[in-house]
């Protein structure tokens, strides 16, 4: 029986960074008071939610291309929609060289991701695209619920 990809390893990240610019434009649309202040129900703003974003995606790459195992850190210092997009823009291009650090062969290597998260690289690096739709699907709602209109999802 022969296999074949569904997705080649360039098609995945392509995809990924199709949803960081559907992020990316999320996080612009909010006004600056409400993109560190607003909630719903208890939920984090959407600033900590972008936050965790940041501290996990090339924090984890780099674990996983270094083999490192080095502890979650969400301690970031950034306090404005400024600091946040500079950041976002910043790990973009260094998100895209660790990716392409990892050879496919490695793909489904058991990794500790954080030293927590055993499972193969690809479900670490499926976990990173999937939080951030998870998350920006809160802020869409917190846009709604502002009366402001999102970007449209599938506009990546």
């Amino acid at each position: 029986m022969s296999t074949q990809n569904v997705l080649s390893k360039e098609e995945i990240l392509e995809h990924w960074l199709g949803h960081r610019r559907l992020t990316r434009r999320v996080i612009e649309a909010f006004p600056e008071k409400e993109l560190f202040e607003y909630s719903i129900g208890g939920m984090r703003t959407f600033a900590d939610l972008v936050k965790e974003l940041i501290s996990i995606d090339v924090p984890g790459l780099n674990g996983i291309v270094t083999k490192s195992m080095e502890p979650y850190n969400h301690n970031l210092d950034l306090h404005t929609k400024e600091d946040l997009l500079k950041e976002w823009d910043a790990n973009t291009p260094e998100l895209i060289d660790l990716y392409n650090q990892i050879p496919i062969e490695r793909f489904h290597e058991s990794f500790n991701l954080f030293g927590q998260y055993e499972f193969p690289v690809i479900h670490n690096i499926m976990y990173f695209i999937d939080n951030e739709i998870h998350h920006r699907g809160q802020g869409t709602v917190y846009l709604r619920s502002l009366g402001i209109e999102p970007p449209f999802f599938w506009e990546r």
